[in-house]
């Protein structure tokens, strides 16, 4: 359970000024002959806001949010895809593959349709309605799969294999790491050529994870940096198969259960990498129930105006769950890696919801309505 890892010569890297944010220089550490292979669609260079007081009450921490719903087709999953899309067009190849639970086949479509290539997308029956739509409006095939990611995954392995397709699967194609990793040195760039003390992570799979820390040690092991921010891996209760392995000989997976789909995995498939990153750099761990995600999702958006996704804000319930234990040292930088936007999975949050009925016409019946309201 692994994904190979792209190594880059240190002595050539240490010779060369390749991170640019205003420019988006990153050639030198991305498998990728040109730049201009990547497509047209703005990818990366995401909002990193700072945020001073959450409700009402001011922070004796930093918190820092890193919105990378702002990407093309609004998710995290637009680094990996514009990567594998710019590579497939230098080695002109024109059909790419991949199971999603919905971002990435959504990313991968919109990536294809910039591109002029064709996407082929597996996903569970079950996916948010949100994110099928982005795949048919990109002109992608879809392939409604009966069963969980698990079985998309391993369905579009075959058919990788029986029509000759490129595979853009997370854990299975090298090309998302990099394309992942491209957040890590913006963070570095954004933060004025320092680091935070802490980022929080959602978890599924292992990729995000490991591409964050893949990012970080390209700029340790050139030079760059002297030191790895703790990484702070953040998973639902109800799928927390990464956490729950951590240092155990054999991997005992659990069925998943949770709403943030986006990290729903029974079988992570980069466990091996994203744990012997977690554990070579001592990084931490908490889980989130599925009533924290859809709280610190209320919390977000009320507080910050950035509604995101379930998976995303499993990364701010996260953090919460570290300021309630006294966990963020006074004067620390703390970042919340959101990943998708809650446009993408309205149903999620209708819960907490309860649109009011409509009121008559007339100012009577409006000042009844708003009696106690403001």
């Amino acid at each position: 359970m692994g994904i190979l890892k792209i190594v880059y010569n240190p002595d050539y890297i240490k010779t060369r000024t390749f991170i640019d944010l205003k420019e988006n220089q990153f050639l030198d550490l991305l498998p990728l002959n040109n730049l201009q292979s990547l497509p047209f669609l703005k990818t990366g260079n995401t909002p990193l806001y700072r945020i001073s007081k959450l409700n009402g009450a001011g922070l004796k921490h930093t918190l820092l949010l890193k919105d990378d719903s702002q990407n093309p087709t609004f998710s995290f999953k637009d680094r990996a895809s514009a990567v594998v899309s710019a590579f497939a067009k230098e080695n002109g190849i024109g059909t790419i593959v991949a199971a999603s639970t919905g971002n990435a086949g959504s990313s991968l479509a919109g990536m294809c349709a910039a591109q002029g290539q064709k996407a082929v997308i597996f996903v569970p029956a079950a996916a948010p309605k949100a994110k099928l739509t982005q795949i048919l409006m990109y002109g992608a095939t879809l392939v409604p799969v009966d069963g969980n990611y698990d079985m998309a995954f391993d369905l579009s392995i075959e058919a990788t294999r029986r029509f000759g397709w490129y595979n853009r699967n997370t854990a299975y194609n090298p090309l998302t790491i990099e394309g992942k990793k491209t957040v890590s040195f913006e963070l570095y760039i954004q933060l004025n050529q320092h680091l935070p003390d802490r980022i929080f992570v959602p978890v599924g799979d292992g990729v995000i994870i490991s591409g964050v820390y893949k990012g970080f040690e390209d700029l340790l092991n050139h030079g760059i940096i002297d030191r790895m921010p703790v990484i702070v891996a953040v998973q639902a209760e109800g799928s927390s198969n990464i956490v729950d392995n951590l240092g155990k000989s054999v991997f005992r997976a659990n069925a998943s259960h949770t709403i943030a789909d986006s990290i729903s995995v029974d079988i992570p498939r980069n466990f091996r990498m994203a744990a012997d990153y977690l554990m070579k750099y001592k990084g931490e761990t908490v889980k989130v129930s599925d009533k924290e995600i859809l709280q610190a999702s209320a919390s977000l958006a009320g507080n910050t105006g950035i509604f995101s996704e379930p998976a995303a804000a499993a990364a701010f319930a996260g953090y919460q769950s570290f300021a309630r234990n006294n966990q963020l040292p006074a004067g620390s930088s703390n970042v919340v890696l959101l990943t998708g936007s809650g446009l993408k999975d309205l149903n999620a949050v209708q819960p907490m919801l309860e649109i009011p009925a409509a009121v008559k016409p007339g100012m009577a019946s409006v000042e009844a309505f708003l009696k106690g309201k403001i």
